[in-house]
C-alpha cells in the first residue's frame, strides 16, 4: 500500500499511522524525522539542511524530495509506505507526483482523517503528557483518574505551552489555508479516501481498514 496521509493538526494520524504500518508492514516516511537522520548522520542532503536551517531559513522543497527519493529506494519500501507530512500545499503535490511516477511507486490512496474544528481545538488544548513515560492524556476527551497524575507510571502530566487556543488556532488557519487544497486535488485523481476521525480509536481504525482493503482492489 502506498498512502499518502491527510489531517489537521490533532486529527490523530500519528495513531492511525502506527496501526496501518503494523498491519500492512510499511514504514512510516515523516519528512521531519528523514530531516533530523539527514542531519545527525551529515549526509549531503543533511548538510545542505542543516546550512538552510542555520541560516534561519527553511529547507526547500528540492531537498526534501531528495530525501524521499532516497528513503524509497530501500529495501523496506517495496511493500508500500506511508507518507506523512508531506505534501502540505499543491506545489508540493505536484513535485511528488511527478517524483513517484519516476520511481514507478505511485500512490494508492490518499487517506484523509476528518475532524471538525471545535474537536481539534478540544483535543489540542486539553492535551497532557506524562514527563516520565510519554502517555498522552486529554482533560477534555481522555481525562487521567487522579488530576496531573499519570495513570500508567505516576508521573507528573504535563500541559504544554504552546497548547493554547491563540496558537493552535494560527495552526489551525495554517492548515486550512495551505494543506486543506489537497482533499481537492487528489479527489480529482480519483484518490481520495475519506474516514471520520471521530470516535474510539478502534473503531476509526475499523473505518480505515475498510477503505485501505477496498483501495486495493
Amino acid at each position: 500500500m502506498r498512502i499518502v496521509l491527510l489531517g489537521a493538526p490533532g486529527s490523530g494520524k500519528g495513531t492511525q499511522s502506527k496501526l496501518i504500518m503494523e498491519r500492512y508492514k510499511v514504514p512510516q516516511i515523516s519528512t521531519g524525522d528523514l530531516l533530523r537522520a539527514a542531519v545527525s548522520a551529515g549526509t549531503p542532503l543533511g548538510q545542505q539542511a542543516k546550512a538552510a536551517m542555520d541560516a534561519g531559513q527553511l529547507v526547500t522543497d528540492d531537498i526534501v524530495l531528495g530525501m524521499i527519493r532516497e528513503r524509497l529506494a530501500m529495501p523496506d519500501t517495496q511493500q508500500g509506505y506511508i507518507l506523512d507530512g508531506f505534501p502540505r500545499n499543491l506545489a508540493q503535490a505536484g513535485a511528488l507526483d511527478d517524483l513517484l511516477k519516476e520511481l514507478g511507486k505511485p500512490l494508492d490512496v490518499a487517506l484523509l482523517i476528518d475532524v471538525d474544528f471545535d474537536n481539534l481545538m478540544q483535543r489540542l488544548t486539553g492535551r497532557q503528557t506524562c514527563s516520565s513515560c510519554g502517555a498522552v492524556f486529554n482533560r477534555h476527551t481522555n481525562p487521567s483518574r487522579k488530576e496531573n497524575v499519570c495513570d500508567v507510571c505516576g508521573g507528573e502530566l504535563t500541559h504544554r505551552a504552546d497548547d493554547n487556543e491563540e496558537t493552535i488556532g494560527k495552526r489551525l488557519k495554517v492548515y486550512e489555508e495551505q494543506t486543506r487544497p489537497l482533499v481537492q486535488y487528489y479527489n480529482e485523481r480519483s484518490l481520495l479516501q475519506t474516514v471520520k476521525g471521530e470516535g474510539e480509536i478502534e473503531s476509526i481504525y475499523k473505518a480505515v481498514s475498510e477503505v485501505l482493503e477496498s483501495s486495493r482492489k
